[in-house]
């Protein structure tokens, strides 16, 4: 029964480490969106990809539960956190060079 728990634990921890691609949508079909809408997802985006890092880190510290979807649910999450630190680090230094 656990070992069910986990798998389905760390499929759901796979699809919200992916969710945040879904914010690009608009962009394929040219569709500009107020900068409400736009503050709204990016929120989205940090909350999925805290939520998937933490998801994805359960299911990979057990041995047991272990496996490649868990692998990389934790790789895309770590890959979005840098994304972020990116652009937060390139934000300060563009603000701070003015």
């Amino acid at each position: 029964m656990e070992n069910k728990n986990m798998k389905s634990l760390s499929m759901v921890a796979l699809i919200v480490s992916i969710l945040p691609v879904a914010t690009l949508i608009p962009t394929f079909f040219k569709i500009t969106l107020p900068d409400g809408v736009r503050t709204i997802l990016a929120g989205i985006n940090i909350v999925f990809v805290l939520l998937g890092l933490i998801l994805s880190v359960v299911c990979v510290r057990n041995k047991e539960s272990r496996s490649i979807v868990n692998i990389i649910s934790t790789a895309v999450c770590v890959l979005w956190i840098l994304i972020m630190a990116g652009i937060i680090v390139l934000a300060l230094v563009v603000n701070f060079v003015q």
